[in-house]
């Protein structure tokens, strides 16, 4: 069994070890309830403009106030904005006029759902880039499936892996840690699968924003894949929070059909919202995430130095790394809380005495528990800017390095008094 750098073993798809306090899904709710109770005290005792957003998600609600009786009428709504929402859905990921579209209600239902309801009882290939894993919604939506998973990094693998008689292909072309697959990598894996007759399936989540505004790459369905999904509230788009997948009609229609079974559709009011996010996509919005995280990084070299990983948007310390300096700071060689709890503790500390909200706070059961900084629109300067960020950063991880000699200090600090 694979282990953390501290001997902690990780579990099976999620990339991460579970340890005493947080040992499960469940737990990982309640840490994400105790962030959703800071960060409303604090909007509702100092205002709105008290907390920042560093997770990369916008979570805006576009709405216009004629939509609210149109378009997001449930039974009327979805057949007026359906042609838009084609439409618009098909030019952000390079499909054509017979290109279809569908939202769900986020983009690991749409995730699951395209894999519970294309995986046609196969072996599913998921090919990532090198040194990264899928999604979580991958493992689990193989897992529902009763499928099995073989995940790899280079195209001879995947070759192999295909003919042993997969029936789908998920190819991450950015990663949650915004790890990259090249276009051509992409293309050719596509091609590969095409050949024996299996569907192409891009996470697109990033990548159908970060390839194309900042890395001259092709939109996604022009790399060969059949069908694409991507978020509504990352890497430049407002929000709000949805998944939003466009290609082959009866594909994509298979897989409305799944989320309408399990109840992971997107509805009127969400499906219009991410629709008006699409039309209001701008590459300015993303290269200024993309400016504000490069001034974060820097920052952050104070305090992690070459530590620092630096992505397309923003900084990102691995979690191993920040509990090893947590240690540090607390005269300490080992501890029995591992690093999912140890960041937790830190996110809790940076949000209740900075506002600053991140995935280690607020990200759902399965999310990534690095320290990463992706600084949303005008969050760095909500903040007070980067100076002031790794300021705030630097204070965090004393008082989480204060509290762990004492589980009780670490279990409040991570799920307030429950």
């Amino acid at each position: 069994m694979s282990t953390d750098s501290f001997g902690n073993p990780l579990v099976p798809g999620l990339g991460y070890a579970y340890g005493t306090l947080i040992g499960s899904s469940a737990d990982e709710v309640r840490r994400l309830r105790n962030g959703q109770r800071l960060a409303a005290d604090r909007v509702m005792s100092r205002g709105a403009e008290s907390v920042a957003i560093f997770t990369g998600n916008m979570r805006d609600f576009p709405l216009k106030p004629e939509d609210l009786s149109t378009l997001c009428e449930e039974w009327v709504g979805p057949g007026i904005f359906a042609t838009d929402l084609r439409h618009v859905a098909a030019e952000h990921m390079g499909g054509d006029d017979t290109t279809a579209a569908a939202v769900f209600n986020r983009t690991s239902g749409g995730i699951v759902a395209a894999i519970l309801a294309l995986s046609e009882g196969c072996p599913v290939v998921s090919l990532v880039p090198k040194g990264d894993r899928s999604h979580a919604s991958v493992v689990r939506g193989c897992s529902l499936s009763g499928v099995s998973l073989s995940e790899v990094t280079d195209l001879e693998t995947f070759e192999q892996a295909i003919k042993a008689g997969a029936r789908l292909a998920v190819l991450t072309t950015v990663t949650s840690a915004l790890a990259r697959l090249e276009d051509d990598v992409t293309r050719r894996a596509a091609e590969i699968a095409h050949a024996h007759g299996v569907v192409v399936f891009l996470d697109e989540a990033y990548g159908a924003r970060l390839r194309p505004v900042l890395h001259g790459g092709v939109k996604s369905l022009l790399l060969g894949g059949d069908i694409a999904i991507t978020n509504a509230d990352k890497a430049g788009l407002s929000g709000p929070r949805a998944g939003v997948m466009a290609g082959r009609s009866d594909l994509v229609t298979r897989c409305a059909a799944k989320a309408a079974e399990l109840g992971i559709e997107a509805r009127a009011p969400i499906a219009a919202g991410a629709m008006r996010s699409l039309q209001g996509f701008t590459p300015e919005v993303l290269m200024q995430e993309v400016r504000d995280g490069a001034l974060i990084s820097d920052a952050l070299a104070g305090l992690f130095g070459a530590n620092v990983k630096r992505s397309d948007l923003g900084p990102q310390v691995d979690e191993d790394i920040v509990a090893a300096a947590l240690l540090k700071r607390a005269g300490m060689d080992q501890t029995d809380f591992v690093p999912a709890e140890l960041t937790a503790a830190l996110g809790m500390a940076l949000l209740e005495d900075a506002g600053v909200v991140t995935v280690n706070t607020h990200g759902q059961p399965g999310a990534r528990i690095s320290l990463r900084l992706k600084p949303t629109t005008g969050a760095l300067a909500t903040i007070g800017g980067p100076e002031l960020l790794a300021k705030a950063l630097d204070a965090a991880m004393d008082r989480t390095a204060a509290a762990l000699t004492d589980r009780g200090a670490m279990q409040a600090l991570i799920f307030g008094v429950e």
